[in-house]
């Protein structure tokens, strides 16, 4: 069953790169490599649940707030253009 949803998640993420490398405008194409850092964070809590390997879990939740940040990081440059705000007055 779950050797099922690990394909299904492998296509997902074959989907989604196709949108990715075809998006209309840079924020689709930031969409979808937002998603397809999900649906990599799912494919590896469903590998490591298949491979016994409950340090997987660790793995992914790091990967899922790396994949966060870097798109809130990513959408402020766009917006910006810089990545830090000037400190003082």
């Amino acid at each position: 069953m779950f050797w099922v949803a690990a394909a299904l998640l492998s296509l997902a993420t074959a989907l989604v790169l196709v949108r990715a490398a075809r998006g209309p405008s840079v924020f689709d194409r930031l969409l979808a490599a937002n998603s397809i850092g999900t649906l990599a964070m799912l494919l590896l809590l469903v590998l490591g649940f298949l491979g016994d390997r409950p340090e997987f879990v660790d793995l992914a939740l790091v990967y899922g707030l790396l994949n966060a940040i870097g798109t809130v990081a990513v959408l402020r440059y766009l917006r910006r253009g810089e990545t830090d705000e000037p400190v003082g007055p």
